[in-house]
């Protein structure tokens, strides 16, 4: 890692140097990547990258980035098991998705219900993909289904790679005595599906023999608005997939950052809140005011929301999910991970 010292001439926006960071450039973030919001006291510079490249970046490799987005789930095993140190989390969570629509099945594998994986074959390229994580424990929790019920099959391309780079080390974590088996060489996780060398599929995003309408693929749960929207109304929770993290050298150097990183991205979903609401003239989807509404009056206003005690609920389901599959070597808490500095802050 580079020193603080070297790093020094970057920080200050003052110097006319810029904060390097780096992530996707969703909707509720582009204010941030254009300058329309700013870091306090720092100018910024944003990479935009994928998912596997900047836990990667963040993990394995130069560590040249202040602040990046970074896999939740891959982040807990690089804590816990590795002993990581060199980055902290801040409570601001780039992209969280209800997971129920990651399952997809053969048609004519006779799969209809969630429990009927019990003793099936599942495909996925990365089991311990924060995803993974998610609808395993939802499985467990939803439907009595337990990972070690699934013969698993890690496939051995990605049909998805272009959207999420590389697979990072902590994607392809294994816990002991599972059924864990590897696909043939040559065949991505959506071959695998097709030619029924497997019965079903999880995957972060739509495989392509989804995207491309084979009709050997559908999803298991075919009403998906109403089946997420009633998870959410029972459990209080919106799975997060990505958090923010900062490098802790730099924190120490600059005890302002953490914050000023938490408003930045405050600021720009905030701009976009604002700018969903005049949508409406301009977007090609009919219906666009009225989901709108409907999210509003489900989720409230701030349905996408930053902090730890609007997320705490989440984000403890998700500690214990990794810890209970046997990826994370103990239990972890929301104050191992986070900037202490950061625990209190709430949007204005």
């Amino acid at each position: 890692m580079a020193s603080v010292q070297s790093l020094l001439p970057t920080l200050a926006s003052a110097s006319g140097t810029d904060l390097l960071a780096a992530g996707y450039p969703y909707n509720h973030v582009k204010a941030l990547i254009d300058g329309k919001a700013s870091v306090e006291g720092f100018g910024l510079q944003f990479e935009l990258d994928k998912i596997g490249d900047l836990n990667n970046h963040i993990f394995e490799g130069p560590q040249t980035r202040a602040f990046s987005e970074v896999g939740l789930g891959p982040f807990l095993l690089a804590y816990a098991n590795d002993n990581f140190r060199d980055y902290s989390l801040i409570p601001v969570f780039p992209l969280r998705t209800f997971r129920h629509k990651s399952i997809f099945v053969h048609t004519d594998a006779g799969i209809e219900h969630p429990s009927d994986l019990k003793g099936r074959r599942v495909a996925t390229p990365g089991y311990s993909s924060t995803s993974l994580v998610w609808i395993r424990g939802m499985l467990q929790d939803e439907y009595g289904v337990r990972p070690e019920d699934i013969e698993w099959v890690v496939s051995a391309k990605d049909s998805g790679a272009a959207l999420s780079g590389t697979v990072s080390k902590n994607e392809n974590v294994f816990p002991k005595d599972l059924n864990v088996a590897t696909g043939p060489e040559g065949k991505d996780e959506s071959d695998l599906l097709v030619d029924r060398d497997v019965d079903a599929l999880f995957h972060a995003l739509e495989p392509r023999a989804f995207v491309e309408g084979n009709p050997k693929v559908k999803r298991l749960f075919s009403d998906l608005r109403s089946v997420e929207q009633d998870y959410h109304k029972r459990t209080g929770i919106f799975p997060i997939m990505h958090a923010v993290a900062v490098r802790n050298d730099m924190v120490k150097a600059f005890p302002e950052l953490p914050a000023a990183i938490f408003q930045a991205y405050s600021d720009a979903k905030a701009m976009e809140y604002k700018a969903l609401k005049q949508k409406w003239y301009f977007e090609t989807m009919p219906w666009f005011s009225s989901e709108l509404a409907d999210t509003i009056e489900l989720m409230g206003e701030n349905f996408f929301p930053y902090g730890i005690e609007a997320n705490r609920k989440t984000l403890e389901a998700l500690f214990r999910y990794s810890n209970e599959q046997g990826l994370a070597s103990h239990l972890l808490t929301v104050e191992d991970l986070f900037v202490p500095s950061t625990m209190g802050l709430t949007e204005s």
